[in-house]
C-alpha cells in the first residue's frame, strides 16, 4: 500500500512538472494606435513599429494592433491579431499576414473626433490577460491627450496588473510648446493613473533603441 502511494506521489509531482504553461514563458505586446486629431498624421510611423516587432517577437509570443479613437473599448478595433506558430514557417507566414493587415489600416485611416486612451487600455489587458503570457506589455502610439465626448464613462479604477505599459513617440502639441508643463503634467498624470491599476512598470520611449531594451528586460 505504501509503495502505491509512494508511486502516485511520485506521478502527482512528474504531471505538475509536466503541465507547466509554456505561455508563461512567452511575451505579447498590445498596440494602441491613435488615429485622433492631428495625430491621426503620425500613423504612418506606426508601420515601422510594426514591423520592429515582428523582427523581435519570438514563436509562442503574441501580439494585437488595435486603433484608438473616440470610443476604443471594443473587439473591433483591434486591426490585426496573432499568437506566432512553432513552426518558423508558419509564423513567418503569420507575420506577412498581419504585416499586410496593419499596413491597409494605416494606408486608409481615417482621423476621430476624439480620443479614448482609457478605453484600449481596459481592452488591451483584457487581451494580454487572456494569453497568459509571462511578459505583458501595452504600447500606446500618441500625444496621451485624452478627450472624450460627454456620453463617454471612463472615470474610474481599471486594472493593469502586472502589465508593463510603455507611451512611445509622444509628440508635443502646440499648447506644449507655449507651456512645457502642459506636456510634463500629462505623462505624470497617466503614470500616476498607471501604477494605481497596478500596472508592472511605465515609461516614455520616443527612441526604438531604448525600446528594444525594455522589451528584452
Amino acid at each position: 500500500m505504501k509503495r502505491r502511494q509512494f508511486v502516485l506521489s511520485l506521478s502527482a509531482l512528474a504531471l505538475a512538472a509536466g503541465c507547466t504553461d509554456p505561455r508563461s514563458h512567452s511575451q505579447a505586446v498590445y498596440l494602441l494606435v491613435d488615429t485622433s486629431g492631428t495625430y491621426a498624421e503620425e500613423v504612418g510611423k506606426a508601420q515601422l513599429l510594426v514591423n520592429y516587432l515582428l523582427g523581435t517577437l519570438q514563436p509562442g509570443d503574441s501580439i494585437a494592433v488595435a486603433r484608438v479613437r473616440s470610443r476604443s473599448f471594443s473587439e473591433k478595433d483591434i486591426i490585426a491579431k496573432a499568437t506566432f506558430d512553432a513552426r518558423p514557417s508558419q509564423a513567418n507566414a503569420q507575420k506577412r499576414v498581419l504585416k499586410d493587415q496593419v499596413e491597409a489600416f494605416t494606408g486608409s485611416a481615417r482621423g476621430s473626433v476624439y480620443t479614448d486612451i482609457t478605453g484600449g487600455l481596459i481592452q488591451g489587458a483584457l487581451f494580454l490577460k487572456e494569453t497568459g503570457a509571462g511578459k505583458k506589455t501595452i504600447l500606446i502610439f500618441s500625444d496621451m491627450q485624452e478627450e472624450l465626448d460627454r456620453a463617454t464613462q471612463r472615470d474610474f479604477p481599471i486594472d493593469l496588473k502586472d502589465i508593463r505599459v510603455v507611451a512611445v513617440n509622444v509628440v508635443k502639441l502646440k499648447t506644449d510648446n507655449i507651456d512645457p508643463r502642459r506636456y510634463m503634467g500629462r505623462l505624470e498624470d497617466w503614470q500616476k493613473r498607471v501604477e494605481a491599476a497596478g500596472a508592472r512598470e511605465w515609461r516614455v520611449i520616443n527612441d526604438l533603441e531604448h525600446l528594444d531594451a525594455l522589451l528584452r528586460s
